[in-house]
Order: C-alpha cells, then sequence, then structure tokens
C-alpha cells in the first residue's frame, strides 16, 4: 500500500493503511515531547499528512469513519479532509468528548470554524470543565479572528468577556489557548486591538499568576512595532 498513489475513492481502510505502511516510531518519542497525545500515533508528520488529505479529496463520511479509529494520523486527515458544510453541532461535540490532545483540539476547531459553528460551541466549550473542550473553545476563538474575514468585529470583541473569565484556569493547554485567543484577536484589527490590548493590561496587573502571564505575554506581542506596522497597513487597505 506505501507505493500506491493515495485516491479520492480511497475508503478508511485504505487510508489507515497507507498511515501504517509510513509510520515512523522514531519520530513519535519527539511529538511527546511538545505535548502531543502518542499512546495511538503513529509518528507521521503533518507535512506528509496534508498532501494526502489533498489527494484523497474530501468526503464527510470517511472522516467519520477515520476519527472514530482513535488514531492521531487518521483523526487529523479527518479533519484536514471532512466536508465543512456536512459538520453539525452534534458531531462537535462527539468529537469534543475525544478530545486528548491540544494538537487534534487545534485542528478539529479550525474545521469547526470553516463549518460556521463558532456561535453555536464557543459558549458552552469554554464553560465546559474539560480540559481540552474548554481550549478547543477558545482555539475556535483563534481560528474564528483569524478566518471569520466576512464577519463584523463585533462577533470577536463580545468574546473578551469570556477571556476574562477564565483567565484564572491554571491549566496549561487552557491558559495557552486562552492566550492565543486574545492575541488573534488583538491583530485581527485595529478596532479591535484597543480592547484587546486593555484587556491584556488588565490581566498583566491581575493577582493571579495564571492571568498575569496571559497578560503580559499578549500585551507583549500587541505592542510590538511588527503587529502594529501590519495593523496600519492592514486599516489603509481596508
Amino acid at each position: 500500500m506505501d507505493r500506491v498513489e493515495p485516491a479520492p475513492d480511497w475508503g478508511c481502510d485504505d487510508v489507515v493503511n497507507w498511515l501504517r505502511a509510513h509510520a515512523s516510531p522514531d519520530d513519535v518519542a519527539g511529538m511527546a515531547r511538545f505535548g502531543i497525545e502518542t499512546g495511538l500515533a503513529l509518528g507521521i508528520r503533518n507535512s506528509e499528512l496534508r498532501p494526502l488529505a489533498r489527494k484523497i479529496k474530501r468526503n464527510h463520511d470517511r472522516a467519520l469513519d477515520l476519527w472514530q479509529t482513535g488514531i492521531r494520523e487518521a483523526r487529523l486527515i479527518a479533519c484536514f479532509s471532512d466536508e465543512p458544510r456536512k459538520v453539525s453541532e452534534e458531531q462537535a461535540w462527539a468529537w469534543a468528548a475525544d478530545f486528548n490532545s491540544w494538537e487534534v483540539v487545534d485542528h478539529a476547531t479550525a474545521l469547526f470554524v470553516e463549518a460556521g459553528l463558532h456561535d453555536a460551541i464557543i459558549e458552552p466549550f469554554v464553560a465546559d470543565e474539560r480540559e481540552f473542550v474548554r481550549r478547543a473553545g477558545f482555539a475556535t476563538m483563534a481560528w474564528g479572528a483569524v478566518h471569520l474575514k466576512k464577519h463584523p468585529d463585533s462577533v470577536m470583541s463580545a468574546w473578551l468577556p469570556l477571556i476574562e473569565h477564565y483567565a484564572t484556569d491554571q491549566r496549561n493547554f487552557v491558559k495557552k489557548a486562552v492566550n492565543w485567543a486574545l492575541r488573534q484577536i488583538g491583530k485581527r484589527s485595529l478596532a479591535l486591538h484597543a480592547p484587546a490590548l486593555a484587556l491584556a493590561e488588565k490581566l498583566a496587573a491581575s493577582d493571579d499568576r495564571t492571568a498575569r502571564w496571559i497578560g503580559k505575554d499578549a500585551v507583549r506581542e500587541l505592542t510590538a512595532a511588527k503587529t502594529l506596522e501590519r495593523l496600519a497597513a492592514k486599516s489603509q487597505r481596508t
């Protein structure tokens, strides 16, 4: 199977066979060092997975089957090759129940944003006590700030109170996603930069250690010359 060229008519078994044939056990340890869950990982890098996803084209039913295998690489292919218009809120919750690795969370939420599920899932996801489900809510914010280009800034500004509320969650994969969401919102436009920076400065002055870290890191990026120059140039273009 490893010598066969991937094709659009491939089913779940074909994809899994290809993945197993290209497994790289030596790379699994490296992934673990980045906090990636490797219990069912084959050690294939995303630089190989994305070309595979492009070759087999999008297929919703196959994506659902790939997800059910539990294999890291199969789940990533599911994220890369699902059909966004067929991804439902119910699917998002079903996948969220399986989340156990920040990497898969982040790619799944990119799919959810493309599917237009942000309004339905952000608030309930961030309210969920499970670490990776809450991360998924903030990752959805981060992707949404970048990719929902036709949506008004008011959509993203409405997320700032959620960022402030959960900025004291000390769990590693949550706090990093909260920080990511705040930075991406602040970099979206000049109109959003001011309220995002104001929140970042407020958090930076907090007595809470986690909120303070989130705020200081966001302030550093939102006040960087490169960020300000990019926002000014973007404002002139629009």
